[in-house]
C-alpha cells in the first residue's frame, strides 16, 4: 500500500470518526480531541523541527553550485528573472482567486472559537497582529541584524534572506573555501531530507490525529472547508499552467503551441503520476531536444536547474493554502498580509523538494511569517493528493516554458522556430 494511500485512508477514517464524535455529544467530541491533539502537535512539531536547516541549507548549496562561466551566467541571470516573474505572478493569482472563494465557505463561529482556544500554537495566533506592520518596519526587518535570532523566533522571511546573501557570498570566494562549507550545508540539506523521509512514514498517524479533533470540532463544514480547498488549488494550477504558461512559451519563447503542447504532455503525465518534479526531468529534457530542438545548454544545465528550484505550481498552492488555514481557523488576512504570503511563498519555493509532497514543507515559513496556526500543515498534508498532482504538472509545464524563453536569446535566428 502507497503513502498516499495510507494518508487518504487515515484522513477518511479521521473524517468519519470525527462526524461520528461530533454527533454523538459535544462533551464527547471534545474530551476526544483533547486525548488525540497532542499526537497531531507531535507530529506537526516534528515537521517544524526539519524546516529551518532544510530550507536554509537547500538555498545556501543551490545559489552557491549554480555554476560559472559566461553562457552558465547568462542563461542562470536570464532563467532567475523568469522565474522570479513567474512565480510573483503565480502567487498574485492565488491571492486574487483564494480569499473570495474561500470566503464562501461557511464555518460555524463558536467551532472556529473552539478550534483556535484549542490549538497548540496559540502563540503563533496572537503573534498575528505582530505581523501587521508598516511598509517601513517590514522592509527594515528583511534584513536581520542577528540571523541565529531569527532562527529562534521563526522569522523565516529574514532567515531566508540571510541564506540568499551567504549563498552569493560562498559562490564569489576561491573554489577550497566555498566546497568546505557547501559541503557541510549540503550533509544537513540532505540528513534533513533523510527525515522528512520518516516523518512521511508516520504521516498517517499524525494526518489522523489533526483530523478528528478538526471534524470533531467543526463537523459537516470541516468536510465542505476541504473540498473546496482541493477543488481551489486543483483547478487553479490548471488554468494557470494553460493561460499563462502556454501562451508565454508561444508568444515570448517562440515555439508552436501544438510542438509546445506535444513536448510538454509526456512530462506532464509523469509529473501527474509520479508527484515529482525531478520525476519528470528526463522526459522534459527529451522534449527540449527532440520536439523544441532547444540549445543543448539549455537541455544539459538550465532544465535541471529548472527542474531543482522552480516550482510556479507550489507558489500558487503556498498562497491558497495559506488563506485557508487563514479562514479555517477564523484568523483575517489583511492585504500587507496578504503581500508577505506571495512574497515568503515566491523565496520559500525555491527550496523545496522535488518530491511528492514537497510544498508542504516550505508551507511552515509561510504560516509563520504573517501569524497563521502551524497546525493547520498537517490538515493540508491529510488533502494534498489531488492539489499536488496539478501542482506539480504545472511545476513541469512552467519548468518546459522557461526554457523555452531562455532558449530565444541563445538561438541563432535561422533556429527560431515559427510561433503558432
Amino acid at each position: 500500500m502507497t503513502l498516499t494511500t495510507r494518508v487518504l485512508i487515515a484522513l477518511g477514517a479521521g473524517v468519519a470518526v470525527g462526524l461520528v464524535l461530533n454527533r454523538i455529544s459535544p462533551d464527547v467530541s471534545q474530551a476526544t480531541a483533547a486525548a488525540v491533539e497532542p499526537v497531531g502537535t507531535l507530529f506537526v512539531n516534528a515537521i517544524r523541527m526539519t524546516v529551518i536547516p532544510l530550507v536554509v541549507s537547500i538555498l545556501i548549496v543551490g545559489i552557491a553550485t549554480a555554476g560559472s562561466g559566461a553562457s552558465v551566467a547568462r542563461l542562470g541571470g536570464r532563467g532567475v528573472v523568469v522565474f522570479v516573474v513567474l512565480l510573483v505572478l503565480s502567487g498574485v493569482v492565488g491571492a486574487i482567486v483564494a480569499p473570495p472563494i474561500l470566503s464562501t465557505v461557511h464555518v460555524d463561529p463558536s467551532a472556529v472559537a473552539a478550534l483556535r482556544q484549542s490549538t497548540q500554537d496559540g502563540a503563533t495566533l496572537r503573534s498575528g497582529a505582530a505581523a501587521m506592520q508598516s511598509p517601513a518596519e517590514w522592509l527594515v526587518a528583511l534584513v536581520p541584524s542577528n540571523p541565529f535570532r531569527s532562527a529562534v523566533d521563526g522569522a523565516m522571511l529574514p532567515l531566508i534572506v540571510f541564506a540568499l546573501v551567504l549563498g552569493l557570498a560562498l559562490a564569489s570566494i576561491e573554489s577550497t573555501s566555498r566546497e568546505r562549507v557547501v559541503a557541510i550545508f549540503r550533509g544537513i540539506s540532505e540528513s534533513m531530507l533523510v527525515v522528512v523521509r520518516w516523518l512521511l512514514v508516520v504521516a498517517p498517524v499524525g494526518v489522523f490525529a489533526l483530523s478528528l479533533p478538526l471534524v470533531a470540532r467543526l463537523g459537516v463544514s470541516a468536510v465542505g472547508a476541504l473540498a473546496t480547498y482541493v477543488v481551489l488549488v486543483s483547478v487553479a494550477a490548471a488554468a494557470f499552467a494553460v493561460v499563462v504558461l502556454y501562451p508565454a512559451a508561444v508568444v515570448i519563447g517562440r515555439v508552436s503551441l501544438r510542438d509546445f503542447a506535444r513536448a510538454a504532455a509526456p512530462a506532464q503525465a509523469v509529473a501527474i503520476s509520479s508527484r515529482s518534479s525531478l520525476a519528470a526531468l528526463p522526459a522534459l529534457i527529451e522534449a527540449a531536444r527532440d520536439v523544441l530542438h532547444l540549445p543543448e545548454e539549455v537541455c544539459g544545465f538550465f532544465l535541471p536547474l529548472a527542474s531543482a528550484m522552480f516550482r510556479v505550481g507550489a507558489t500558487l498552492g503556498l498562497t491558497a493554502g495559506a488563506v485557508f488555514i487563514g479562514r479555517l481557523y477564523g484568523v483575517p488576512i489583511a492585504a500587507p498580509q496578504l503581500a508577505t504570503i506571495v512574497l515568503t511563498a515566491t523565496i520559500t519555493s525555491f527550496s523545496i523538494p522535488g518530491i511528492p509532497g514537497g510544498s508542504i514543507i516550505a508551507m511552515v515559513p509561510v504560516l509563520t511569517a504573517v501569524g497563521l496556526p502551524i497546525a493547520g500543515v498537517g490538515i493540508l498534508l491529510g488533502v494534498d493528493t489531488i492539489p499536488d498532482m496539478f501542482r506539480t504538472a504545472a511545476n513541469a509545464t512552467g519548468q518546459l516554458a522557461a526554457a523555452t524563453i531562455v532558449a530565444r536569446g541563445a538561438r541563432q535566428p535561422h533556429e527560431e522556430p515559427a510561433a503558432a
